[in-house]
C-alpha cells in the first residue's frame, strides 16, 4: 500500500508538473518565454511547448493587424499657411515580439499606439507642410499615403511594429476659413453665371440682328421677283393688246370702248359731264355701224 502510495503521489507530482511546463501558441499569437527576466526564447508557429515551470514567464501578443483611428481628427498646415482637418487612421501589426516588448515595457497596446501616433503626426505635418491644398485633397493624395506609410514604418520597426497602411479619410478645411471659402466660391459662381447670362444676351441680340436682316433681304428678293414677274405679266399683256390691234384694230376699240363703259357706270352714284358729241359715245350712238 505504501508502494501504490507513493507511485500515485510521484504520478500526480509528474502530472502537475507536465501541465505547469506544457503551453499552448495559436495562429493569431506570438509567446515570447521570460527566464529570471531574460528573454530565452520567441514562439511564433501554432503548437504545443513546453517551459521550465515556476522559473519561466510567459507573454502572449496578438500578431493581427490593429487599426489605430483617431476619435477626432488633427489639424496640419499646409504650404499656403491654411489649416486643413485630417481625419487619418494605420493598420499596423507587431512582427518582432522581443523588440516590440523591450520598447513599450509594460504599457501594452496602449503605450505603443501612443508612439505610433506621434509617429504618424509628425509624418503627416511634414507632408502637409510641403504641399499645397489641391494637393493634398486631390492632387497629390495618394503620394502622401504612399510617402507616410514608408517613413512611419521605417520608424516603427525600431519598435517591433510593421506599418501595413495609412489612410487618409477625410481631408476638409478648419472651422476657422470654412466659410470664407463658401463665400469665395458663392462669388465665383455668381460672377460665372453673370458672365455666362451676358454671353447669352450678346449671342440673343446677334441671332436678333442676323434673323432681321435675313428678313429685309428675303422681303427685298421677293419683292424684286414680284416686279420682275409683273414687268414680265404686263409686257406680255401688251404684247396681246398689240397683235390683237394688228388683227382687228375696229373690234380691239370696240372692245376697249365697252372697258370703258364697265368701269364707268359701276356705281349709280358716278356722275360724268361729257359733250354728247364725244367719241366716247361712239360705240352707244351706232353700235352697230360695222
Amino acid at each position: 500500500m505504501k508502494n501504490l502510495t507513493s507511485v500515485l503521489i510521484v504520478a500526480v507530482v509528474a502530472i502537475l508538473l507536465l501541465s505547469a511546463s506544457a503551453f499552448t501558441v495559436n495562429q493569431t499569437q506570438y509567446v515570447l518565454v521570460k527566464r529570471l527576466g531574460e528573454i530565452v526564447a520567441i514562439k511564433k508557429a501554432p503548437g504545443l511547448y513546453f517551459k521550465v515551470p515556476l522559473v519561466d514567464d510567459l507573454k502572449y501578443f496578438d500578431n493581427r493587424i490593429v487599426t489605430l483611428d483617431w476619435e477626432q481628427p488633427a489639424k496640419f498646415n499646409t504650404s499656403e499657411n491654411k489649416y486643413m482637418l485630417v481625419d487619418s487612421f494605420v493598420k499596423w501589426r507587431i512582427i518582432d515580439p522581443a523588440k516590440y516588448y523591450v520598447s513599450i515595457k509594460e504599457g501594452g497596446e496602449a503605450a505603443a499606439e501612443d508612439r505610433l501616433s506621434k509617429v504618424v503626426n509628425a509624418g503627416l505635418r511634414a507632408e502637409f507642410g510641403k504641399r499645397t491644398v489641391h494637393d493634398v485633397i486631390a492632387g497629390e493624395r495618394d503620394a502622401v499615403m504612399d510617402s507616410l506609410r514608408k517613413k512611419a514604418d521605417l520608424e516603427a520597426r525600431q519598435m517591433g511594429i510593421e506599418v501595413v497602411d495609412v489612410r487618409l479619410k477625410r481631408v476638409d478645411y478648419s472651422e476657422d476659413i470654412s466659410k470664407s471659402v463658401y463665400d469665395r466660391m458663392i462669388a465665383e459662381r455668381k460672377r460665372i453665371a453673370n458672365q455666362l447670362r451676358s454671353e447669352g444676351s450678346a449671342a440673343s441680340e446677334k441671332i436678333r440682328a442676323d434673323a432681321d436682316k435675313q428678313r429685309e433681304v428675303i422681303i427685298a428678293e421677293a419683292y424684286r421677283e414680284a416686279q420682275k414677274t409683273k414687268g414680265e405679266g404686263d409686257a406680255t399683256a401688251a404684247a396681246i393688246y398689240n397683235q390683237s390691234y394688228g388683227k382687228n384694230p375696229e373690234f380691239f376699240a370696240f372692245y376697249r370702248s365697252t372697258e370703258a363703259y364697265k368701269n364707268s357706270f359701276k356705281s349709280k352714284s358716278d356722275v360724268m359731264v361729257l359733250d354728247p358729241g364725244s367719241d366716247f359715245f361712239k360705240y352707244m350712238r351706232s353700235p352697230s355701224k360695222k
